[in-house]
């Protein structure tokens, strides 16, 4: 059996006012041509499908779009929720989805059908077991106590977790062993979305997890065959293992990222177990670029960054090309490669080495890159140049800080040493980040509306055009 992981598409985001659906459409198109030139028996989205929790109408749209045109190819797929995901949102459609192929886990569940299931290929007689674990929030397996400290609560947090890892393998193990063929036990697929421990994060990553457990330890999962993990956005193994492993997001989520080669990761599964596992590189479908410079030479930086990432997209496509032309590659896979404009935009991050107030920057930095294929997202000072600067003489704006530096800031005025101060921060952090959640799907909500005002605006126009 041969299965895609992925994870963290974030359907619906929005980044510095732009839109990310260009991208996530061809992202999407690419995925299917990838399931049908290799073979693909199942993919498996390990949470974050959408970028929050009401999602924008077209995302949705992309979504099922999606999920209509893989079934066409007979290839499974399996949902699991992230914590950015709505469980409602996720669960109102899981029994349609069903018959199009998908399963759908959107929470913790009391019935273990929901989350251990033998997965049967629709192209071959393979199979697998899945032990299906989306994210978990700390309300669905463990109870809190008054009193209890705030190590005291990390620690029973990741004891409820191990545990239920641990009861949903076993599950699995006895379907494994039931279904088998050919005197093979099924191989076990476990899934998670959740941080490890000594994970490689990016800014796109928010540094709470669960209640006050920030990392899982990886030696607490089960013997799976496979760990398919999301939440992190850079591919990486777990503690060196072949067999844990985060895919990453298919396309760079914040400025941080725009180095990092994005990948799939497609696992080969014989005999009962894990044979093979390889990384599938992306195409880049929205170049990303930030320029770390100083005033005195923001000009030369700007012109060395724009031309070494020119260089590496020509370098890309060729790549493509050849890749085209040599292979019995479909229709669908040379448009995909076709629909980036010749000429695309680089989206710039200038991030600026100085403890001077940043003064004009920006009718100087529009007619640097007048002539340059950019487009220019954001600006700022350095967080080292911020911190550097005299606290009287400090002119940060609030355009240079995020919300989670702006909470921190405030958060390191208090002491924090006593147990009780320490609950009090744990409390404070967990409203923060609720807030936070609230906030974005206001924003989301807004973000939906105004586009469905939009679309109906324009109904309206060709209509009384008519």
């Amino acid at each position: 059996m041969r299965i895609i992981h992925t994870s963290d598409w974030h359907l619906g985001q929005h980044f510095y006012g732009k839109s990310r659906a260009p991208e996530h459409q061809q992202f999407l198109n690419w995925l299917i041509e990838q399931s049908k030139s290799q073979q693909i028996d199942a993919i498996i989205v390990a949470g974050d499908i959408f970028d929050t929790g009401t999602p924008p109408s077209y995302a949705r749209e992309m979504y099922f779009d999606f999920i209509a045109k893989l079934h066409q190819t007979q290839c499974q797929l399996v949902v699991l929720a992230g914590n950015h995901d709505s469980v409602a949102m996720l669960t109102e459609s899981q029994k349609i989805l069903q018959q199009l192929s998908t399963r759908v886990i959107s929470a913790v569940s009391n019935n273990m059908a929901e989350q251990v299931f033998v997965l049967n290929s629709l192209k071959t007689e393979q199979q697998a077991v899945i032990c299906a674990i989306p994210f978990i929030r700390p309300r669905d397996i463990v109870k809190s106590y008054a009193g209890q400290s705030a190590n005291e609560k990390q620690r029973s947090l990741q004891q409820a977790i191990t545990e239920h890892y641990q009861v949903l393998f076993e599950q699995a193990q006895g379907l494994s062993q039931l279904n088998q063929a050919d005197g093979n036990r099924l191989p076990i697929i476990a899934t998670g979305h959740l941080t490890t421990i000594g994970a490689s994060t990016s800014e796109s990553v928010r540094d709470i997890y669960i209640g006050t457990l920030e990392a899982f330890p990886a030696s607490e999962f089960p013997a799976a065959d496979y760990i398919a993990l999301g939440h992190i956005h850079r591919p990486q193994k777990v503690t060196k293992s072949e067999h844990i492993r985060y895919s990453g997001s298919p396309i760079a989520l914040s400025f941080d990222e725009a180095n990092t080669q994005k990948s799939i990761v497609i696992a080969e599964f014989n005999n009962g177990e894990l044979s093979s596992t390889e990384l599938c590189n992306l195409p880049c479908f929205q170049p990303l670029a930030m320029v770390k410079t100083h005033l005195e030479t923001l000009a030369e930086d700007i012109a060395s960054v724009v031309e070494s990432k020119s260089i590496t997209l020509k370098n890309e496509d060729s790549n493509i090309a050849e890749s085209l032309s040599t292979e019995s590659s479909s229709v669908e896979a040379k448009i995909t490669h076709d629909e980036r404009p010749a000429q695309e935009k680089i989206w710039l991050d200038i991030e600026i080495e100085s403890a001077e107030y940043l003064q004009d920057l920006s009718v100087r930095i529009e007619q640097i890159v007048k002539s340059l294929p950019v487009e220019v997202l954001l600006v700022r000072r350095s967080k080292k140049s911020r911190q550097q600067m005299p606290s009287h003489e400090k002119k940060v704006t609030l355009s240079e800080l995020s919300v989670q530096e702006v909470f921190d800031a405030r958060m390191a005025l208090e002491p924090w040493d006593s147990d009780e101060q320490q609950q009090r921060k744990t409390r404070l952090n967990s409203l923060y980040l609720t807030i936070a959640e609230q906030t974005q799907l206001v924003n989301s909500s807004k973000q939906s509306l105004s586009e469905h005002s939009e679309a109906h605006s324009s109904s309206t126009s060709k209509t009384e055009q008519k």
